[in-house]
């Protein structure tokens, strides 16, 4: 019998209506002779309202305490999932994260997993239950609970789909699969039969909201094939998996965006060694991620460092570059947060010449100016005006003619 964990997001769960849907999608599958684990997250909106009101009682609650309160959402699921199931004739089991034993770091809010026990739940399956999880949660060495982070009840999923050695983890949303782009940005935009995880896990990075990145990384290290599919429409979704001879092989898969991001420039600096980690490095020690960076060499062998970062750490890391500036003696800071991120992702480009020349020919053509450039071996990104950002995204749709089935390689 193959086993499968499913997991459904608080959307998916939002309503007790919904939770009983989600019972008779659970039961269909093990009426097919499947064995299945569910991990869910809390209702839609109960996680913000956990939040606020800690934020009545306190400015700055513990993050233990945090962690204690917000974990509950997930109780109330996996309680009313596992109570539909039963009330439907299905046997099933719930746990908390700290009952399955999903063992974590410490830090609170943002803990990595580290082990888990398979053994309880093994045992369950075997004796033709469904195994109903709290996603989002574990507990440390000490007992304390933690949590996974925004988004963790998918890493949850995959975490648990490895250590069951499961044939697949199914990533249930309000989407039915991974498009090739913002359905809402373009209108032809495809659905994906299947992405590899280094696909996926570059798009996740670039903008793509589908699925969290650290569970895209987990799915890829433990090769846990995953598939992401509609709580609430029938579809085969799309496979996540390691790149294969039959796969679909498209020069470019998809297109990610992301509007969350400012750009900062720091000019007129001495041009020398070391002078790169003078100015990135306070700023990664302020803990703020710097994604695309440029470093160019004026006339007057003075140099310019141009970095992005996210619209919630821009006005830090001016303050931080202000300070920086007056120690090196720069000619200017600058920064600019009206600026969007696009980028082409697709294998296909380790065997293909010529993607980002098309690409930026494409934008030229719709009169669009470049501001930076980056690449990797499976990725092209450029930042442009971020009023240009939806145009950019159609015209490279099209140019790449991404709206049509690719051709089988022989």
């Amino acid at each position: 019998m193959s086993v499968i964990v499913q997991k459904y997001g608080g959307t998916s769960v939002g309503s007790v209506e919904r939770i009983e849907a989600v019972a008779d999608k659970v039961i269909s599958h093990c009426q097919r002779g499947e064995k299945v684990v569910v991990v869910v997250s809390a209702m839609s909106g109960e996680t913000n309202r956990l939040i606020g009101l800690a934020n009545e009682i306190s400015d700055a609650p513990s993050a233990r305490e945090m962690d204690v309160l917000v974990s509950t959402g997930e109780q109330v699921t996996i309680a009313l999932l596992s109570m539909a199931l039963q009330a439907k004739g299905q046997d099933a089991r719930s746990y908390t994260g700290s009952q399955v034993r999903i063992l974590t770091d410490t830090a609170h809010s943002k803990a990595r997993i580290e082990e888990i026990d398979a053994h309880r739940m093994q045992q369950d399956l075997d004796a033709g239950r469904v195994v109903v999880v709290a996603g989002f949660q574990g507990v440390d060495e000490q007992g304390n609970i933690t949590t996974l982070g925004r988004g963790g009840s998918d890493t949850t999923a995959v975490a648990l789909a490895a250590a069951l050695k499961a044939d697949e983890c199914q990533i249930y949303t309000d989407v039915d699969g991974v498009y090739t782009t913002d359905p809402r940005v373009v209108d032809s935009a495809r659905r994906l039969t299947s992405i590899t995880f280094e696909e996926m896990l570059e798009m996740a990075s670039q903008g793509s909201k589908v699925l969290q990145i650290r569970s895209v990384e987990f799915a890829g290290k433990y090769n846990v094939p995953l598939r992401v599919l509609s709580s609430f429409q029938e579809g085969p979704g799309t496979l996540i998996t390691l790149e294969d001879d039959g796969m679909e092989k498209p020069v470019v898969s998809g297109i990610a965006f992301n509007r969350d991001e400012a750009k900062l420039m720091i000019r007129g600096i001495p041009d020398q060694p070391g002078v790169a980690f003078k100015v990135l490095g306070p700023i990664s020690a302020a803990n703020i991620e710097v994604d695309v960076i440029v470093q160019n060499v004026a006339v007057d062998n003075s140099a310019n460092i141009t970095f992005t970062v996210h619209k919630n750490d821009v006005k830090k890391a001016e303050q931080i570059l202000q300070q920086i500036a007056a120690e090196l003696g720069a000619k200017e800071v600058a920064t600019d947060s009206s600026i969007a991120k696009v980028s082409l992702v697709g294998v296909g480009m380790r065997s293909h010449a010529g993607v980002a020349a098309k690409m930026f020919e494409s934008l030229a053509n719709e009169a669009i100016n470049i501001q930076l450039i980056t690449t990797s071996e499976i990725k092209v990104t450029v930042v442009v005006d971020e009023k240009y950002l939806e145009l950019a995204v159609r015209a490279l749709h099209s140019a790449f003619e991404m709206d049509k089935e690719p051709q089988q390689e022989a």
